[in-house]
């Protein structure tokens, strides 16, 4: 894959900026009085990757005037060395506007972790193109990789229009364009038929697409796996061919991918991915990992891939360091991983879990 040189940006992201409110040492939420605050997107759980690893990301997104959250969710930024930009809405009243919050437990054992979507009155979902300069960002900054997801394409109609916008400006200006699906049945309820359209605009422009089998029937009514055995190696084939009929629907795309999971516990998972990179299948076969948190995940692959993508590096390395940046996200209690440097990815990666001195 060809990236585009001489840019300001690795890696640009459209977001809705929230919080997480996590009660401590795994117990469920309604018997817990102690929390943790964190800030969190899907989005920035990408870029985070990058950004700890030392590539330069930018964050589009918008703010509540005033408000404390949105200046911790702006330090958090900071402290994640990416760049944001966006504007500050007023709040209006005590009913208006704010930053979503997500109430999760990590869960424990046989006890699956509970998650709580509270979005009313979401800023985010302002997120709108007249608010953003995209010629002097794509063309005057440049950008390497733009990462969508469906989780902010389908928040309101006014983010949907921006990240079509966004796409169409990547396209313009030479930028690869990574779409990951996220599929939210509550997001899309009695939008489907406008939605559909929309995601298949993006998704015909993408360069990356990523999603499990759900995302792809639910978005395309693309025909999922066929019933087969039992387990996740059972499954790869099926992938296969689910991953090949999306190649036929999107042949501008040129690498598809999907994670593979089976919980055997909240803190043991079976682990893995495949990827289709032209024509060339890599798969890494689902390995045992031990999981504290299992929020971002996923996320924490496809930073991981892009990671990989945006280095340059052989393709068959971009899914095993993906591989092992998502099983880095699920050992912290932020629902983004914070690798320290590249080998300790490749650590992960190779099983070793020795001391470091």
């Amino acid at each position: 894959m060809k990236l585009k040189q001489n840019c300001k940006y690795a890696m640009l992201v459209p977001t809705s900026m929230g919080t997480r409110i996590t009660p401590e040492n795994g117990q469920p939420v309604h018997s817990s009085d102690k929390f943790t605050l964190y800030a969190t997107s899907a989005e920035t759980n990408v870029a985070s990757i990058s950004s700890f690893l030392g590539l330069p990301v930018k964050v589009l997104t918008t703010f509540v005037k005033d408000s404390p959250i949105a200046k911790f969710i702006q330090s958090n930024l900071k402290a994640r060395h990416m760049d944001y930009e966006g504007p500050e809405v007023e709040q209006g009243n005590p009913w208006g506007y704010r930053h979503q919050i997500n109430i999760a437990d990590s869960g424990y054992g046989s006890r699956g972790p509970r998650v709580f979507n509270d979005r009313a009155g979401e800023v985010g979902r302002t997120l709108n193109i007249k608010d953003f300069d995209l010629e002097r960002i794509f063309g005057e900054e440049g950008v390497q990789i733009v990462h969508l997801s469906g989780l902010i394409g389908a928040l309101s109609p006014e983010t949907t229009q921006f990240c079509l916008e966004v796409a169409r400006a990547a396209k313009k200006h030479g930028t690869k364009i990574s779409f990951d699906l996220n599929h939210r049945a509550s997001f899309w309820k009695g939008r489907e038929e406008q939605l559909r359209k929309d995601f298949t605009e993006i998704a015909s422009v993408s360069d990356i697409l990523i999603g499990n089998e759900e995302d792809f029937q639910l978005c395309f009514g693309i025909e999922g796996p066929a019933a087969g055995g039992e387990g996740l190696n059972a499954k790869i084939e099926g992938f296969k061919g689910l991953i090949t009929r999306v190649k036929e629907t999107f042949p501008n795309a040129s690498v598809f991918a999907t994670t593979l999971r089976e919980v055997i516990s909240v803190n043991e998972h079976l682990w893995g991915a495949i990827m289709l990179e032209g024509e060339n299948w890599h798969v890494v076969e689902p390995r045992t990992i031990r999981v504290l948190d299992r929020i971002g995940g996923g996320d924490g692959f496809v930073g991981g891939m892009l990671y990989g993508i945006l280095k340059e590096w052989k393709p068959e390395k971009w899914p095993q360091f993906g591989w092992a940046t998502g099983a880095l996200a699920t050992t912290f209690l932020t629902d983004y991983a914070q690798p320290a440097d590249e080998e300790q990815v490749w650590s992960v990666w190779g099983g070793n879990a020795r001391v470091k001195r």
